[in-house]
């Protein structure tokens, strides 16, 4: 790239700069009339100067803030869209998602599951969109903020006359005593001015960090979005769910089966059943149900500390135990166990008796149990009797074609099909039992399945949770907001004082709040016989 040589100091500066780095002499002499851009002090900006490479125009695309902005704007679109339609994490998990969305929604959901809107937050093209734009912003950062650093960095307080006259304050005075100049200097070092000195040519300044505000507020923003990346590595966040019957202990999802919950007692209460809650008679009086009061899981958390040999039992030790109540979890390893939901009363087990059809005191020939939560696929009977269970629905329903099936893996209406076998016989009669029905496959079976008995119990539902992204999550959030108070309740202001051939020039610059500088720089030359600086851009128009 060609470099542009200072025709008053003669130092090299880079291609796109528009004031010189050393002297401060504007490079750019056909606006000579107008005020200088003081973004960057005129310093190149890598996107603006180079394009010639690959890395260049990958350089200039990220670095573009119509590009970032785009991008922001299209992650909030999808966001948005996210919102219209319950994500996949909500609906029954029991079904299809594809079928769930077509059937519930219509041509609309079909799209909407099409396209990837049912798991936004986790889909590859949301996270590759969140990805961009971090690498937006941490471009742009660096393609303005290393000019900017460099600039503020080494600032000559010795400056080209045609630099200050250039700026938006500016005063020229053709009489001044040194009396009131060190008045002047005084005056600004009571505005907690850091003054700057080089052959009699002084700049003052403060609030410089102020400059830095927008870049706190990109690198808060970059560590949020990290956070918010790492929620998809397994163990840095965990959010999962478990059904867990009483008296039963089942494996915690999301730990590695590492741990295990046990289910001692499911706790259930609801209103009206104390004095207490007869000024809720009337309301509770119009209700079709019981209203839940109260309820919690007394559990027991085990850790598996046998050496996990692949087909061994593990070996449990008790690590923590206690009630689960709403919003008061029991917390381990780093989990957190949450009392989410319930379901009371879902069927445990049953009792069938087998009888014959002619039977009027119907005398049972056999009985016996199915355990709901794993049944036997055989029954055999001393007698000679076998009976085999050749379809089980444990939520039964029926579809519209009159398809039998389940809606879940919960015995909480279950169905069955049995297949009886008298002794010595190999064809089998058909019997299809679930609550309420009892149908004969051919309406000539010998033999008759009738429930005699059932046995219940509480399920308890418990949200597991493992959070280790909101450290990073909360610390970008804070920088975000050092970032935000750093650069709207602060200003960069500086000015110049250049004495020339007898005359003092005067010129000031503020990042924002030029009233404020304003009014700053009338209690500055209080008790002096300085003037008041001119605002360069409201002569201009009234020229």
């Amino acid at each position: 790239m060609n470099e542009i040589k200072c025709e008053s100091c003669g130092f090299l500066n880079s291609a796109g700069t528009s004031i010189c780095n050393k002297c401060g002499m504007p490079l750019d002499k056909e606006n000579d009339s107008k005020l200088l851009n003081m973004r960057y002090d005129g310093r190149a900006i890598r996107s603006k100067t180079k394009n010639t490479s690959i890395v260049d125009k990958i350089w200039n695309f990220f670095s573009s803030i119509k590009i970032g902005v785009t991008l922001i704007a299209i992650a909030l679109i999808a966001s948005a869209v996210g919102t219209i339609l319950p994500q996949s994490m909500y609906i029954p998990t029991n079904v299809v998602a594809e079928e769930h969305y077509r059937d519930r929604y219509g041509l609309a959901g079909q799209i909407y599951y099409q396209l990837g809107f049912h798991e936004l937050y986790s889909s590859w093209w949301y996270l590759i969109l969140i990805a961009l734009i971090g690498i937006s912003i941490f471009i742009v950062s660096l393609d303005r903020g290393i000019p900017l650093y460099k600039a503020l960095k080494n600032q000559n307080p010795k400056r080209h006359i045609h630099f200050l006259k250039r700026q938006k304050l500016f005063n020229q005075y053709d009489q001044y005593s040194q009396e009131d100049l060190d008045k002047l200097v005084t005056n600004i070092k009571k505005r907690r001015y850091k003054i700057f000195e080089k052959d009699g040519h002084i700049l003052a300044e403060k609030g410089r960090f102020s400059r830095w505000g927008p870049y706190v507020n990109h690198a808060g923003l970059i560590i949020f979005l990290i956070g918010t990346l790492l929620r998809f590595v397994p163990f840095m966040y965990v959010d999962e769910f478990v059904w867990v019957r009483e008296g039963e202990t089942a494996i915690i999802p999301g730990t590695s089966q590492q741990y295990y919950v046990e289910n001692q007692e499911f706790i259930f209460e609801t209103y009206g059943n104390d004095e207490e809650d007869a000024k809720f008679s009337e309301i509770l009086s119009q209700q079709n149900s019981a209203i839940p009061k109260h309820f919690e899981t007394k559990a027991v958390i085990y850790e598996d500390v046998s050496e996990g040999v692949i087909g061994s039992e593990p070996e449990l030790e008790e690590v923590a135990s206690g009630e689960i109540i709403v919003n008061k979890p029991i917390q381990f390893g780093g989990f957190a166990l949450y009392q989410d939901s319930y379901q009371l009363n879902e069927f445990q087990s049953m009792s069938f008796k087998l009888h014959e059809t002619t039977d009027e005191n119907e005398a049972s020939i056999v009985e016996f149990t199915v355990d709901l939560t794993n049944p036997d696929s055989v029954y055999t009977f001393e007698n000679g009797f076998r009976i085999e269970l050749d379809q089980y629905y444990p939520d039964y329903i029926l579809d519209d074609d009159g398809t039998p099936r389940s809606q879940t893996n919960y015995p909480r209406n279950p169905a069955f099909v049995f297949f009886v076998y008298p002794p010595g016989e190999s064809d089998p009669e058909a019997s299809f039992l679930a609550i309420g029905q009892n149908i004969d496959g051919t309406g000539e079976n010998t033999y008759k399945l009738g429930l005699t008995n059932f046995d219940v119990r509480d399920v308890s539902g418990l949200n597991v949770t493992k959070d280790l992204t909101l450290p990073v999550i909360g610390l970008g959030a804070f920088i975000f907001m050092i970032g935000v108070i750093q650069g709207m309740y602060w200003q960069h202001r500086r000015i110049w004082i250049h004495p020339a051939q007898g005359k003092l020039f005067i010129a000031s610059h503020t990042n924002k709040n030029w009233y404020g500088m304003t009014n700053e720089f009338e209690k500055i030359i209080t008790n002096t016989k300085f003037s008041m600086l001119q605002d360069q851009e409201k002569v201009t128009k009234d020229n």
